[in-house]
């Protein structure tokens, strides 16, 4: 992916884009591949180009909370960068996948003073927030049919793709409780059980759940 294809930096001259070419590099992962790990310093501003990125933290007992799925094309972590901090979670790609690397110390020197730039780069971080509002509803606010019902309405596509057991970690459940739900959901014909996997067939029903 080209760099003027990144939203961030589509409005950036052709000068700034062959500045931001000379510290920046694209890296290729594959799946189960940690980008970056918790408590580890960051050196490189990442934007996830192609693939799944899970984001998440691990507690005192060894369980893995995920707090959220990156798609493409996103900045991953970027506060961390901006505030000077570790990482404070963990990310790993749930596919194969790609990011731009870019240099930080070079990025903020050469092309944090285009006001256009830092726009997208706040509105970015201001996304950041509402994703950790979002898991604070969904672990502290909603039941476990709740966080089923939204996760299958708002990710469908994640939904049909991902293993059940890799939703349930998603939704901070277990997996039986997982089935159970959608077994419910079966039942209230919101879901079919076909051969290779689930069919939504009544996706609006799901709306009352939360």
């Amino acid at each position: 992916m080209g760099l003027k294809e990144i939203y961030i930096f589509k409005n950036l001259s052709d000068e700034n884009l062959k500045t931001l070419e000379r510290f920046s590099y694209e890296k290729e992962f594959k799946k189960g591949d940690i980008l970056f790990y918790e408590g580890e310093e960051p050196e490189n501003l990442y934007i996830l180009t192609d693939g799944i990125v899970r984001v998440f933290k691990t507690d005192f007992k060894g369980h893995e909370i995920t707090l959220h799925h990156f798609y493409p094309v996103s900045l991953i972590a970027e506060l961390a960068n901006f505030e000077r901090l570790n990482y404070p979670a963990t990310a790993e790609f749930e596919t194969d996948g790609k990011v731009l690397a870019i240099n930080f110390d070079m990025f903020e020197k050469e092309i944090m003073k285009n006001p256009t730039l830092a726009y997208e780069l706040v509105k970015s971080l201001l996304y950041k927030i509402k994703i950790l509002d979002n898991v604070i509803v969904q672990n502290l606010m909603m039941d476990a049919v709740s966080r089923v019902a939204k996760f299958i309405y708002e990710h469908e596509d994640l939904f049909l793709t991902l293993k059940h057991n890799k939703i349930a970690s998603v939704l901070n459940i277990t997996p039986e409780t997982l089935s159970r739900i959608l077994k419910k959901f079966r039942e209230q014909n919101i879901l079919v059980k076909e051969r290779s996997g689930y069919k939504i067939v009544d996706k609006e029903k799901l709306k009352k759940y939360f």
